[in-house]
């Protein structure tokens, strides 16, 4: 059996090593241009010119005539949603710079997991065919109305600004429509004035720009909406008097030192200094009204859809980790604001304190009992002159080379903030990891008490279940190792894996682990799912619920399904990371842990199915089904220690370790299996109990007998009449 792990293991790095691919700088537009035909992309047109050499686009042919250009959004500008990765989308641009077809050709958003068609994203992505680009770039990308798909609010506005945006970086490229290459700037740079000092109360804020304003009462967001297309939304007003406050937003920059002073308290404005790190800006939004800016998205998927942050051709939302809300405005004669907020600009964005920007409010309106129709409302902002000082301009050999090391540091600075962010959450995690390494490490005392041990497991899984799992979302997954081995053979970087703390301190620690105890360290009690397992098959044993202890033939048989799942798993993430990602749904652990439940019915009955039958066979999908447990088991061959004490007599004739361990990880021989332990310590527990193990019960009995005689034998050597007294 060894061996067959070693040779697995071997051929693991062997595969991973030859499937690097052949260039690591390719267009994306090389993914995707043979998916599609030329005739999809425009009327007529049969074929595609080669991909040009100082730009990702491709000519769209018509025998020899260019009727088009074809490109991917992504090789311009950043498309990610809410997955986290990329969504790629395929336009094709007419020499009027007009849209002649926009086609979604790949993404990872969970939009089918709410009940949502893709048909019907790809539908409203299909329908900016005819866009203008040449009006959108006159108008920054604000001439066309926004159509949104209620509950995939995000994935749509990612859509919209990558095609706008990247459709006329292209044109302009290309020179299409009129359109031309905008020059540098030219004229004078800027810089923001550390010294410069605001006014102290808040109307001479306002009115002098510092906060820019932006009030609509319901009269004007009622006609807003009567000249959307959709004409339900003109037939749902809202009701009360026309005059009456919709929203009364505020928003400034309050990174820039003199209006964090004028608008934070002390306390606070410290607190936000700590904050920020170098490079990053915050913006802040207050407001009261109706209508919320902030709205009740941000709760469920962590991003505030109903904002956005636009400058030039770059656009930012905001995450809740992102985010802070403020405690009073300082400034004198400051309105009662429901609302107050400040949102950290990251470093990398590209984002300029000294430009003006906009800032995109989004309104919905109910049409349907499922369906919302959207309008959006814009206020511009730009620093007041006494914040800027202007600097001499810099040679370009030296502004490049600056560019190169400022993208380094905010790449670091981007992970050391998410890791200050998390700093509760990481102390939590180390607490945990070091309290199980004591007891693993002395174990011996720990398992003297049956009752002390099993409170002390209960305890820690349900703290891993609803911390670690529900609240933190640290679920280790076999995606992680699929993404990893994926990285290390093209663009590996720390800063990628180190973007989430928990998950990458869960990683090294079960990397130690696997060296010490094995995989049964992460699986037996750090695992999410497998605490949920553990604890509601521990409430169906409570109700007496009959247990099935599965025949050892077919257990043995079963076992090793889970490495099959795992390696057929690995062996398409070889070919496409992105099916093997599809097909790891094999894992509940998206479902039950991180979506909590929040999935499309085949899903959540999928959980439930594993769950019920826990209740009969304990941990069954950890035993059976689990190909992160496999993967984790071949290298835990490794391990250098062997902790878990055994006496001869076990398994021979003994069972009863065997017959009471809840993933039959103990052999009948008495071996204990270590690519199935769970490292539960029960059988420690066993070991000592004087109860239960007949070992000791054999033990302690032959010391009692022995004992007794002794004391017997003194008795007659006391009263024995040669007996000498001393």
């Amino acid at each position: 059996m060894m061996s067959l792990f070693r040779f697995v293991s071997r051929v693991l790095i062997l595969l991973t090593l030859v499937a690097a691919p052949a260039a690591a700088q390719t267009p994306i537009l090389n993914q995707f241009i043979g998916e599609l035909a030329a005739a999809d992309l425009v009327e007529g047109a049969d074929g595609f010119g080669p991909i040009r050499a100082d730009l990702p686009v491709a000519p769209i042919l018509r025998g020899s005539e260019t009727v088009g250009w074809a490109f991917v959004t992504s090789d311009f500008v950043g498309t990610t949603g809410y997955s986290g990765k990329p969504i790629h989308v395929m336009v094709a641009i007419g020499p009027d710079a007009v849209l002649q077809s926009v086609t979604l050709v790949k993404h990872s958003e969970p939009i089918v997991l709410i009940g949502i068609p893709e048909a019907k994203v790809k539908a409203l992505t299909a329908s900016y065919a005819g866009l203008d680009i040449a009006a959108e770039a006159a108008q920054g990308g604000a001439a066309h109305d926004l159509n949104i798909i209620s509950g995939a609010t995000v994935t749509i506005m990612v859509i919209d600004d990558s095609v706008v945006r990247s459709s006329i970086r292209v044109a302009r490229a290309l020179g299409l429509g009129g359109l031309v290459v905008e020059a540098a700037p030219e004229g004078p740079r800027f810089e923001i004035n550390a010294g410069a000092t605001a006014a102290d109360d808040w109307h001479t804020l306002v009115g002098d720009g510092t906060v820019r304003r932006l009030s609509l009462d319901v009269g004007q967001v009622n006609r807003a909406f009567e000249q959307v297309e959709d004409p339900r939304a003109a037939q749902r007003p809202i009701s009360g008097p026309e005059d009456e406050t919709f929203i009364d937003l505020y928003a400034t920059l309050v990174s820039i030192p003199g209006i964090t002073d004028a608008l934070l308290e002390p306390g606070e404005a410290q607190n936000l200094r700590d904050w920020l790190a170098e490079g990053e800006q915050a913006l802040l939004v207050a407001g009261r009204g109706q209508y919320s800016f902030k709205g009740s998205g941000y709760v469920r998927g962590g991003i505030f859809d109903r904002i956005q942050l636009i400058q030039g051709d770059i656009s930012v939302r905001f995450r809740d980790r992102e985010h802070r809300r403020v405690g009073a405005i300082a400034a004198e004669g400051a309105p009662s604001l429901s609302e107050m907020d400040m949102f950290r600009i990251p470093a990398d964005v590209g984002f300029d304190p000294t430009q003006p920007f906009r800032l995109q409010l989004l309104v919905q309106r109910d049409v349907g009992a499922i369906e919302r129709v959207y309008t959006t409302f814009e206020m511009g902002w730009q620093p007041p002159a006494a914040f800027l000082t202007e600097i001499a301009p810099q040679a370009a050999p030296a502004a490049a080379l600056l560019a190169e090391t400022d993208e380094a540091a905010a790449k670091t600075a981007l992970w050391q903030r998410i890791w200050r962010d998390k700093k509760v959450e990481i102390g939590v995690l180390a607490a945990m990891l070091g309290l199980l390494t004591i007891v693993f490490f002395f174990q011996d005392f720990v398992t003297r008490s049956a009752k002390a041990t099993l409170w002390f497991r209960m305890g820690f899984l349900t703290v891993t279940l609803v911390f670690l799992g529900w609240y933190a979302n640290a679920q280790l997954s076999v995606v992680n190792l699929m993404a990893l081995a994926h990285s290390l053979v093209t663009d590996f970087t720390w800063e990628a894996f180190l973007l989430d703390p928990l998950t990458f301190i869960l990683w090294f620690s079960v990397a130690a682990a696997l060296i010490f105890w094995g995989r049964g360290a992460y699986c037996g009690w750090l695992c999410p799912f497998g605490a949920l397992q553990e604890l509601t098959n521990r409430i169906a044993k409570l109700f007496h619920i009959p247990q099935w202890h599965l025949p050892w033939g077919l257990h043995e048989r079963l076992w090793p399904l889970k490495y099959i799942l795992f390696l057929g798993l690995f062996g398409v993430s070889l070919a496409s990371i992105d099916q093997a990602e599809q097909l790891a749904e094999i894992e509940p652990f998206k479902t039950a842990i991180v979506l909590k439940f929040d999935r499309a019915w085949p899903f959540v009955l999928y959980v439930g199915v594993l769950l019920f039958v826990g209740l009969f066979i304990e941990r069954f999908y950890c035993r059976y089904l689990c190909p992160l447990g496999a993967a984790l088991a071949i290298p835990a061959r490794i391990r250098m220690f062997d902790w878990l004490k055994r006496y001869r007599e076990c398994g021979n004739p003994c069972q009863t370790c065997a017959n009471d361990c809840m993933v039959q990880a103990i052999h009948p021989t008495g071996e204990i299996n270590p690519n199935e332990c769970l490292n539960c310590l029960n059988c420690q527990v066993l070991y000592r109990s004087k109860t239960k193990c007949p070992v000791v019960q054999r033990r302690e009995k032959r010391r009692a007998t022995a004992s007794a005689g002794a004391a017997a034998l003194d008795r007659v050597l006391t009263n024995h009449p040669n007996r000498k007294e001393t």
